[in-house]
């Protein structure tokens, strides 16, 4: 065989194992839902993500009768235990899971190490949820604007405390931000919860906290806290009179978002099955500022809350391990 022949035979061999990659992928699509589907939460019962995976588990199950869509709890670690599930899973379409923003980017910069690597054993689905947060105050600070915030922790340093949910979450980081434009200490005052935090801020435990909006709006009304400003890059539609962070010259956004994920190496058909599907479910109600990502659009969104609390997080010298 001349060399002209051996080429041609060769680039036959590929089109044709490429063919039957394609048709294997195509089949993997097809046969998508296996018999049991877990949705693995790495929050406890009643956590925003394991609502939403519940709402997913409900219209899945709805859409494929014939298979059982199963919600897994799976707490610890700030996360981290839940979403190592399902990194180390079967790559098969059998294993999903529901996460947020701490363990898919803001843990690699918080912990020292990870039993998994987002960027490598995790394959974002679809973004799915994101809850705006607000700056709130006590009353009793006497301001009504950031940048009174800012001018009276100036004159402060180190008087005032914040509540925040944990130790991990956007919460902390968002008080931390403004910390670093003011240039001045405050002293952090974790809880567990979101009432809990706005609780503390109401008893004047802790003066200020930057907390999931629905936690916080409730309070308003009876003049019980102060709302200074929201968390997203764009004013709420909830909250059309509340500034933005960035409009008050803090440059941070601090939304919580949620994502689905799978195992690292799950055939791409099957991820955009499942992402498909799931925009369907998640448009019916309205319980989303922002979905119909794509998998890569959740890549995305991933490594820029890496790249966006690395400075933060390094001036505020935060580390967990």
């Amino acid at each position: 065989m001349n060399a002209d022949a051996a080429f041609r035979a060769a680039k036959h061999a590929v089109r044709a194992f490429l063919a039957i990659l394609a048709l294997a992928s195509a089949a993997a699509a097809q046969d998508w839902p296996p018999k049991t589907v877990r949705i693995v939460v790495p929050f406890g019962p009643g956590s925003t993500p394991d609502l939403v995976a519940r709402l997913i588990a409900d219209g899945l199950q709805q859409k494929y009768p014939a298979s059982a869509f199963v919600v897994e709890n799976k707490p610890g670690a700030s996360g981290n235990l839940g979403t190592d599930i399902v990194a180390k899973a079967v790559p098969d379409g059998s294993t999903i899971g529901v996460s947020i923003g701490g363990p898919l980017a803001i843990n690699t910069l918080l912990f020292s190490r990870l039993p998994y690597d987002p960027r490598k054993d995790i394959e974002p689905i679809t973004q799915l949820v994101t809850q705006p947060s607000v700056l709130a105050v006590n009353p009793g600070l006497g301001v009504n604007s950031v940048a009174e915030l800012v001018a009276l922790l100036r004159k402060n340093p180190g008087k005032y405390n914040f509540a925040s949910v944990g130790n991990d979450s956007l919460s902390p980081l968002a008080m931390e931000a403004i910390a670093i434009k003011a240039g001045a200490a405050l002293v952090h005052v974790p809880y567990p919860s979101s009432p809990q935090g706005i609780t503390a801020v109401i008893r004047n435990d802790a003066q200020m906290a930057c907390l999931p909006a629905i936690a916080v709006t409730p309070q308003v009304a009876t003049g019980a806290v102060k709302i200074l400003a929201v968390s997203t890059a764009r004013r709420s539609p909830y909250l059309p009179d509340v500034p933005t962070l960035k409009e008050s010259g803090i440059d941070v956004e601090a939304d919580a978002w949620s994502g689905l994920i799978a195992p690292a190496g799950t055939p791409r058909p099957i991820i955009d099955r499942i992402s498909k599907d799931v925009a369907e479910i998640i448009r019916r109600p309205m319980l989303r500022e922002k979905l119909d990502s794509s998998p890569d659009e959740l890549r995305a969104r991933m490594d820029s809350e890496i790249e966006r609390w690395a400075p933060v997080i390094k001036a505020s010298n935060v580390r967990l391990n």
